[in-house]
């Protein structure tokens, strides 16, 4: 039977990059002493305030059809919270409530972009970026950065990229994997760059509630940008809800009303009970939330420190978010080979930065989701596993 072209572009690399975590799921299955550190799903229990709303909420009948572009009040919430995080000023109108940043992100692009369209993308990039674009037959192109900027993206090389075929930018800040966040004065470059060639900036800001040094920028509210930019953010890692699914889009009236013709034709909301418990998520001042948010910064330090002296590894230290990219080329084996080994002999589970972009290629990413002692523990065998393969070289 035939498939559709479809099918070929949202596969590649990105698809791929999962393999080692899937394997590593079923080693730990089997009984063998593996630590998952490849999957950004925080190992935090959701705020019990939140869980408690969602159950009021079930238990109030709220399980009928729901508003497509979400209830009122959780898009009004929404829009104070931006508000009170950028600056900008929004309201519920401006905003769309899809199941996780992953479909808003989706959403978007198939909102803006053609095929033959080039989409520019600073590399590293998350590894589902791939295939959206590829879903709408974009043309990615991609912006590397380097490690030795902290993996900030340039804006010269930025503007080197735009062609007449040059449609939007797409940021992410923190960024997936390397936590590098962009400061005041690179945004300020970049807004020049897509208001003069008009372009749409699309800004992934699902990290920005887990900085840790500097202050996070959200484009949209620098002069000229509301009206191109569309920000997309969720509730997964900062309240440490990613299986309840849900994330939104704040952009231009027009985008929102072509975002809710797509979500009727897909998605058709989310339910009525997880948008009570968001509105209450994002309402109140928990300080589940700051814990969780310090807790991410000491294991951040912990890893930092641990490895800091290590032979053979080079650790480079994140704004924020929730990984850190080891460089371990001086060991003599690629990412892969090294995440490969280390899963297999010291049972510990990484993602290899080649699936994010040459600009990572030798990196592995360390996600900082298990607790401090188990974080130190893997911290103990990826060092070994670096000393052995040392050893091994200069043999």
């Amino acid at each position: 039977m035939r498939y559709s072209t479809l099918t070929q572009r949202i596969a590649g690399e990105g698809a791929a990059a999962w393999q080692i975590h899937d394997r590593a799921l079923a080693m730990r299955e089997q009984g063998a002493d593996v630590l998952l550190l490849s999957i950004g799903d925080p190992d935090f229990d959701t705020p019990l305030p939140i869980v408690h709303a969602a159950i009021d909420s079930l238990l109030a009948g709220h399980t009928h059809y729901p508003a497509v572009r979400g209830s009122q009040g959780l898009r009004d919430s929404i829009a104070r919270h931006h508000h009170r995080r950028s600056g900008q000023a929004v309201d519920g109108e401006q905003v769309i409530v899809f199941p996780g940043a992953q479909c808003a992100v989706y959403s978007v692009v198939q909102c803006l972009l053609d095929p033959g369209d080039e989409v520019l993308v600073a590399e590293p990039m998350y590894v589902t970026y791939e295939g959206v674009f590829g879903a709408c037959g974009a043309k990615v192109i991609p912006v590397p950065v380097r490690s030795q900027n902290g993996f900030r993206v340039d804006p010269a090389d930025v503007a080197a990229r735009i062609t007449a075929n040059t449609r939007a930018l797409l940021l992410n800040s923190p960024n997936n994997p390397s936590g590098a966040s962009l400061p005041l004065a690179i945004w300020r470059e970049l807004a020049s760059l897509c208001i003069q060639h008009d372009l749409w900036l699309i800004s992934d800001e699902v990290y920005s509630e887990l900085l840790f040094e500097g202050e996070h920028v959200s484009p949209a509210s620098l002069p000229g940008m509301a009206e191109r930019t569309a920000t997309i953010n969720s509730l997964s890692k900062s309240h440490a809800m990613s299986g309840w699914r849900v994330g939104w889009v704040i952009g231009p009236v027009a985008l929102c009303e072509h975002l809710v013709n797509l979500s009727l034709c897909m998605l058709f909301g989310i339910p009525d009970f997880i948008q009570d418990a968001a509105q209450l998520a994002l309402d109140r001042n928990l300080p589940e939330v700051t814990l969780m948010r310090e807790e991410y910064r000491r294991r951040r330090d912990l890893v930092c420190t641990s490895l800091a002296h290590c032979p053979g590894l080079h650790v480079v230290r994140p704004d924020g978010g929730m990984f850190v990219m080891v460089d371990v080329r001086a060991t003599g084996l690629s990412a892969q080979q090294f995440a490969e080994r280390l899963l297999d002999h010291h049972g510990v589970s990484v993602l290899a930065g080649e699936a994010f972009g040459p600009s990572v290629a030798g990196h592995i990413r360390i996600g900082l989701v298990v607790d401090r002692s188990q974080l130190a523990d893997a911290c103990r065998r990826i060092a070994q596993c670096a000393t052995e393969l040392l050893k091994a070289k200069s043999a």
